[in-house]
């Protein structure tokens, strides 16, 4: 069964063709990152606008890359939420159009659901596992328990992780978007050299960033500019990543689940990577970390969840409206 899939839930305009939940015959993805930086952080009019120019020619690029016309496809799958609900609408009525228009089904997907089902493009996953989701815009651990079947063990109360990053940049004036900038600078940098805190750690499954962050301004409003930027980051960084994995293995210890899922844009972040990871192989625990193309927006991972819907004989009947805070 091939699923072509389109994902515009933010600032990428992305379309793949996906086989059977599992293989990627073709994954295109259009950034917008160029167009945002002077501003900072996403317009989100901008970015309605931008999917609306390349929508078209980046799902024909996605066919083409698979080798699969329109007449091949068994069914389209679309992200209606949560994201910009002006960039949810492009994606969601083109992707009914064409499920319309070449008469097949139409399933709409649940971005985060798309960012824990890109580890099954990868992982031979068994249920129940863990998945840590961590982005611009959500910070979550989800037990999944099944196919459709989940469990939100936790969530940020304020910040995201990924916001965090980027508002700590902007603050820095170290550029746009923050988590590379700042992955980057972290490796010439000591994680060490301040002590910034690691706010609920050891208190329950949810998260908070917010703290994390006015710590940053605070010690540099303090001690006034760095003359190391590099540690400032670096400490920064750490601080997080020992947030998330804490939690993430406690988690997975008082769930005995076998399996640790990463997912989302902050999962490409080189330190998170490598310390969930080893502290995951100490605990005994096998590990699932997507590459860094499908860490990211992308379409692939919408297609993935497509698949085992249709399955499930779970689809729109085109009527669907794009849900901009919808939950998993």
């Amino acid at each position: 069964m091939k699923i072509l899939a389109i994902e515009t839930s933010c600032d990428e305009t992305s379309a793949a063709v996906v086989e059977n939940g599992k293989k990627v015959l073709s994954s295109v993805v259009a950034s917008q990152v160029e167009f945002h930086k002077k501003y900072g952080g996403i317009v989100p009019e901008v970015a309605s606008r931008k999917h609306i120019e390349v929508i078209a020619a980046v799902v024909r690029q996605a066919l083409d890359k698979a080798k699969t016309p329109l007449k091949k496809i068994d069914a389209v799958a679309a992200t209606y939420g949560p994201g910009l609900v002006g960039s949810l609408i492009v994606g969601l009525n083109y992707a009914k159009a064409l499920a319309y228009a070449i008469n097949k089904p139409f399933i709409p997907v649940n971005h985060i659901e798309g960012h824990i089902y890109a580890n099954f493009l990868i992982s031979r996953l068994h249920f129940p596992f863990l998945c840590l989701v961590v982005s611009g815009g959500h910070t979550q651990l989800v037990l999944v328990k099944g196919h459709g079947k989940y469990e939100t063990l936790g969530r940020t109360r304020d910040d995201a992780a990924g916001e965090a990053f980027d508002k700590v940049a902007r603050f820095l004036g170290i550029g746009y978007p923050g988590g590379p900038i700042i992955d980057k600078m972290s490796k010439k940098g000591n994680p060490k050299a301040v002590k910034f805190p690691r706010a609920m750690i050891n208190d329950g499954y949810d998260f908070s960033f917010s703290g994390l962050k006015t710590a940053v301004v605070n010690h540099v409003k303090k001690n006034g500019a760095p003359k190391e930027l590099n540690d400032i980051v670096a400490s920064f960084q750490q601080a997080a990543v020992d947030i998330l994995v804490e939690k993430t293995i406690r988690a997975a210890k008082d769930k005995k689940v076998k399996w640790i899922a990463l997912a989302g844009g902050v999962s490409a972040n080189s330190r998170l990577r490598e310390d969930l990871k080893n502290r995951a192989e100490e605990e005994g625990f096998k590990v699932s970390i997507p590459p860094l193309d499908l860490c990211t927006d992308n379409a692939a991972m919408i297609g993935s969840v497509g698949y085992y819907l249709i399955k499930k004989s779970k689809k729109s009947n085109l009527d669907i409206e794009a849900a901009s805070t919808l939950r998993i």
